[in-house]
This record gives structure tokens, sequence and C-alpha cells, in this order.
């Protein structure tokens, strides 16, 4: 990312010695792209900016078991992404368990003749910019898993396609053919959240 080589290579063998130093190095040349990664992942301001420090944790704690198999920075988005994944599962068995519950207390106000509250405000609403750039990341938000990571590290980090092979762990041909279909679920999304066919 940030590091040529043979600094990077220092710089790993001091955070395998513990040097606080070091960290502080490490999280300055890669906080501002992680933080920009997981927040494009989740959504969510707050929860991008606790995430992201569970990452650094978690690598520091961590560093002796990178082998250099691949840029340090290319490892830490790894972690970054599972990480991330981790915490959209979490997130949506909440959203889950809260739906259920709105459900239930508008079913209960119904049934009572009662007026129901204004819908809960969205974190994916609070976008910043452009009406189109607030359709496009609720769109992203709505892709599944897989789809919105390929696309992130892809056309919004301009990762190549070896290191998104070493973060996801997938071939190059699936990568390239579940990004085809990435872009293709995106338009779809934006196509129906905008209300009108983009050209081709």
């Amino acid at each position: 990312m940030n590091l040529d080589p043979e600094a990077e290579l220092r710089l790993v063998e001091r955070l395998k010695r513990r040097d606080e130093a070091a960290f502080n190095v490490f999280v300055r040349t890669y906080e501002q792209k992680v933080f920009a990664l997981v927040l494009r992942m989740l959504g969510n301001r707050a929860d991008a900016q606790d995430l992201a420090q569970e990452v650094f944790v978690t690598v520091f704690r961590s560093i002796d078991s990178f082998r250099g198999d691949s840029r340090l920075g290319t490892w830490l988005y790894r972690v970054a992404v599972n990480h991330c994944k981790n915490r959209m599962k979490y997130l949506d068995r909440r959203a889950t368990r809260a739906h259920d519950a709105i459900e239930d207390a508008h079913e209960a106000s119904v049934a009572d003749g009662g007026a129901t509250g204004g819908r809960p405000d969205r974190p994916d609403e609070s976008a910043e910019g452009s009406e189109l750039e607030g359709v496009i990341q609720r769109a992203l938000a709505s892709l599944d898993e897989e789809h919105r990571t390929l696309l992130i590290l892809r056309e919004l980090e301009s990762l190549p396609y070896e290191d998104i092979m070493l973060i996801t762990g997938l071939p190059e041909g699936t990568v390239k053919s579940r990004l085809h279909r990435a872009r293709a679920a995106l338009r779809e999304a934006i196509e129906r959240r905008a209300g009108y066919k983009i050209p081709e």
C-alpha cells in the first residue's frame, strides 16, 4: 500500500518484537485506508471506527502469524474484511431481532387503535453527498456480503486481482466471474432505487 518492501519488512520485524513505536507507525500508515474500507463495508461511521480499531489490535496481537506470503497491507485488508463479515452477520442478526420487535410493537399498536411511531433511522440514509451517491451507497449496502466485498476491493479500493485473490481466498477466474455478477446486481439495485434504467 504505502511502504516499499524493505521498509515494510523492517516494520514487520519491529512489530513482531512488540515495538510500540512501530505499531504507531503502522497505524498512521494504514488507518485511513482501513477506515475507508470498513466504512464502505458497514455503511455506518460509528461501527466503522470501532471495528477499524479492533482490526489494528487483532493484527498487532497476531503479527507472528504473518508469514510474508503477501504484502503487509494485503494481509491487513484480509483481516479487515474478515472482521467486517463477522460484524455484518452480527448486525444482520440484531436487525432481524429489532425488526421482529418493531413488527410486534406495530401489531400491538394497531390492535389498540393507536398510531405507530416514525420508522427508525437507517444508517445508510445519512450518506453524504448527492442523491445519486446516496442511491449508490444504499444499493451497494443491499448486495450480499460477497458481492459487496468484491466490488469494494476492486472498484472502490482499486486493488489488483492478485491482492483480491489473497484477501478472499478465491481463484482468479472465480473473482472475475463473481465480480461480473456483482456489477450486474449493483446496476439492478441502483436502477430499482433510482427508478430509471442506466444507459448502456
